[in-house]
């Protein structure tokens, strides 16, 4: 993979914000190290410094490829956990009209609300949702679920089911059981996932 950095100075802000979201996932699912780097280097990620770019775009094509190289067919179920925060935030995408909200800020929301899961569910504290959310929120992302969506919890639960980690009717999740860390949970109840919403 050849990746020109220099490519990053073109995008919006917006757009690169948005992709931030992915790399903070990476953090979250994967490595602890590497979610406390970006922690201790947002004013480098806000300005887009070259050298801490250097580092997370080339840290984020290696924790990909590890888990893709390790189920390239998705046969053992290891790459669902590269869809973190991506469950709810496809039905956030959906619901809000393509475009309303960016990819990354729908998941930004999910990866949040699925911490809010994981809390509820003791796999977590409280401590590990608030440090992805202050993350978050100093890149500029947006952490809450917008409040027309909040309105339309029947529909949130209507979208999660066509999601492709839901199996015979029951809605599974990628949780954190730590930073750095993340399994399927299945069994999640629709009342479960929309408490976690707020």
């Amino acid at each position: 993979v050849l990746i020109n950095l220099t490519a990053l100075s073109t995008l919006p802000d917006r757009e690169y914000r948005s992709g931030l979201a992915e790399v903070v996932k990476y953090g979250v699912i994967l490595d602890a190290e590497f979610f406390e780097f970006l922690e201790a280097n947002i004013n480098g990620l806000n300005s887009r410094d070259p050298d801490v770019l250097r580092h997370v775009v080339a840290r984020s094509c290696e924790l990909k490829a590890d888990v893709v190289r390790q189920d390239e067919f998705e046969t053992t179920g290891l790459r669902a956990v590269l869809n973190y925060g991506h469950t709810f935030g496809h039905a956030f995408e959906a619901l809000s009209g393509y475009g309303s909200l960016l990819h990354g800020e729908a998941v930004a929301i999910g990866m949040i609300c699925a911490s809010r899961l994981a809390e509820s569910l003791r796999r977590i504290t409280s401590r590990e949702t608030q440090r992805q959310a202050s993350l978050l929120t100093a890149l500029m992302l947006p952490v809450s679920v917008p409040s027309d969506l909040l309105q339309r919890p029947d529909d949130i639960i209507r979208c999660m089911m066509l999601d492709k980690k839901t199996e015979g009717g029951e809605l599974r999740f990628i949780l954190p059981s730590r930073i750095g860390h993340v399994e399927t949970v299945k069994g999640v109840s629709p009342e479960q996932a929309i408490r976690s919403l707020y």
